[in-house]
């Protein structure tokens, strides 16, 4: 098998407004994530684009659509 064919998508995680920090980042592993697939905990800055992925597992965290961060950086 190929690379291209054993690679699994990534997984995406909608987050709300609330549960961003006030500096913008939101945490990877979340903490609905198993214990299992637990590693170096990230920090992802949502606050340019209003979505960023893991470094560690290409989990790509959103704001879910209308949301707005707070604060304005």
């Amino acid at each position: 098998m190929s690379e291209a064919t054993t690679k699994k998508p990534a997984a995406v995680v909608e987050v709300t407004a609330a549960d961003v920090q006030d500096n913008g980042t939101v945490f990877c592993p979340n903490p609905k994530m198993p214990l299992w697939s637990s590693h170096p905990r990230v920090f992802i800055d949502l606050s340019h684009e209003g979505q960023g992925k893991c470094s560690y597992c290409g989990t790509v965290y959103k704001l879910k659509a209308g949301e707005v961060l707070h604060g304005g950086h």
